[in-house]
């Protein structure tokens, strides 16, 4: 095994050459995931005109990824903690450039929704190894946040380059080309990285915990199909009984983890204040934040009729916020404080999100502009700082699995806001009264709308979008006001658990 750290700690093994240049092969493969969760959006209304999914289809579509990498993440970080983490992020890297050559050619909705499922097994071996190794490369404290904020900024540009580079695609090409776009990164990655990344692993991580992985797995989907199910649809017995088997499930392994010598993940690392607090306030940021933006393409393309590279050009200031402000993050939060700077980051957020409340249909791009630049820069101040919290805080050899805990809050928040706030939107848009003649198929979706209205005579389409439309940004407006609310709660409780904690290297605070 190669080390990337000596265990003394000494000035060597903090300032390891190459350390920068293996960095930027880690970043690739956030830019890999980052990409592929952004170009959905805009792919979403050709998706939706040729594969002809029904709503909760096109929900499934959305979220079943976020489902299986919430539910695989901890016990993907804990197996590249013991096999190796570059052995498993060049693996990972592999797969989900193969299986995004499946989410090209799906041809059915049941075909695209596997798919999105088997990517998700893949894209959970890469966000946890990704940071884990930035943990063992960068052990000086102040170089590490600078390079959390480097992973974090590249994920921010990814969110803007999937969206300008799926737009230029679906300019010319039909829809799966926006996940070919995965191949020559996958290429670059695994090529490069298996050079230039050192090995890593825990020297002592007991045997791999495979019951613990199927409770692990089970628990996550049970709940978070059970609550989008109930969303979606209201209370029945089997979206119950799917959240109560979750809940039975995660709690057993909790029990098993606490009993285990070398669990797959300390859950008594929760026990710190701090460490939770990040966690939860990652959550709670996220899923304010996946219904609205889930839904922000389909309202510039299908509402404001722009063409697909305009709305990925249009989403732009979010990410040039992000990228600047996982840049100095680290250092503003040695200046002030963690809370400050997490708190008042999702403040800025949730405040963002509110002024979106009375977006409409004519809504102008100066306060969209200015809404998505103060969301990124609020954004990328808190996870920015909050994974910094959550790397410093674990001994190295379980690195792995502490970031996992860090991107399963990521992926579940992003699995529960589109499954409430997008089945908000998506409730209150079937509730439109469209003109006689309407297709029950234009009340799935706002897609599926416009597609029904290209077959019918020019007056029925025309009131047929119009009341589509009116009824799309009603629900987004509503779905705004309650992820901003999400937000400012968010910042609030941040502002207390995260009370007193301090980045390695910088002075303590109030």
């Amino acid at each position: 095994m190669t080390s990337t750290l000596r265990p003394d700690g000494t000035t060597e093994a903090v300032k390891r050459p190459g350390r920068w240049l293996a960095l930027s092969v880690l970043v690739l493969a956030v830019l890999l995931v980052a990409v592929d969760a952004t170009v959905l959006g805009l792919a979403t209304p050709y998706i939706t005109e040729d594969l002809e999914p029904s709503g909760t289809q096109l929900l499934w579509i959305g979220d079943v990824y976020s489902f299986v990498i919430a539910g695989l993440l901890v016990s993907m970080g804990s197996l590249g903690d013991r096999i190796g983490r570059k052995r498993i992020l060049l693996a990972g890297a592999t797969a989900f450039g193969a299986l995004s050559v499946l989410n090209a050619y799906a041809t059915t909705p049941e075909l695209m929704i596997a798919a999105r499922a088997l990517l998700g097994v893949a894209g959970a071996t890469l966000m946890p190894a990704t940071l884990a190794l930035i943990r063992n490369l960068f052990h000086d404290p102040r170089e590490r946040s600078l390079a959390v904020g480097i992973w974090g900024a590249t994920a921010s540009a990814g969110a803007a380059v999937g969206p300008i580079a799926g737009g230029a695609l679906l300019e010319h090409f039909w829809w799966g080309s926006v996940f070919l776009i995965n191949l020559p990164v996958m290429a670059v990655l695994v090529l490069v990285g298996a050079r230039l990344l050192p090995e890593s692993r825990n020297p002592d991580p007991g045997p791999w915990d495979l019951p613990g992985v199927l409770l692990s797995l089970a628990g996550m989907v049970g709940i978070v199909y059970a609550v989008k199910e109930t969303a979606a649809h209201g209370a029945a017995w089997d979206a119950a009984a799917a959240g109560l088997l979750g809940a039975a499930a995660l709690y057993g392994f909790v029990r098993r983890q606490l009993t285990l010598p070398k669990p797959l993940l300390d859950v008594r690392l929760f026990r710190r204040r701090g460490f939770s607090g990040a966690v939860l306030a990652d959550l709670l940021t996220i899923l304010g934040l996946s219904g609205l933006v889930f839904f922000l393409s389909q309202y510039l393309q299908l509402v404001q009729g722009r063409r697909p590279l305009e709305a990925g050009l249009a989403e732009l200031p979010a990410a040039v916020g992000a990228v600047a402000a996982g840049l100095v993050a680290g250092r503003a939060a040695r200046r002030l404080s963690v809370r400050a700077v997490v708190s008042g980051g999702l403040a800025a957020v949730g405040l963002a999100l509110a002024a979106l409340t009375v977006i409409d249909r004519s809504t102008g791009y100066p306060l969209l502009g200015a809404a998505l630049l103060v969301v990124g820069t609020g954004a990328g101040f808190s996870f920015t700082v909050t994974a910094d919290v959550i790397l410093s805080g674990v001994p190295r050899e379980q690195a792995g699995a502490a970031s996992a805990v860090s991107e399963t809050a990521y992926e579940l928040g992003a699995a529960l806001g589109i499954a409430l706030l997008g089945s908000v939107v998506t409730g209150v848009y079937r509730g439109f009264t469209g003109p006689a003649g309407t297709p029950a198929a234009a009340h799935e979706s706002l897609g599926g709308a416009v597609e029904a209205a290209a077959h019918l005579p020019a007056p029925t389409s025309a009131a047929l979008l119009d009341a589509a439309r009116q009824a799309f940004v009603d629900g987004l407006a509503l779905a705004a006001g309650l992820g901003a609310a999400v937000l400012l709660a968010a910042s609030a409780a941040a502002w207390f658990l995260l009370r007193g904690q301090r980045l390695e290297g910088g002075a303590e605070h109030p």
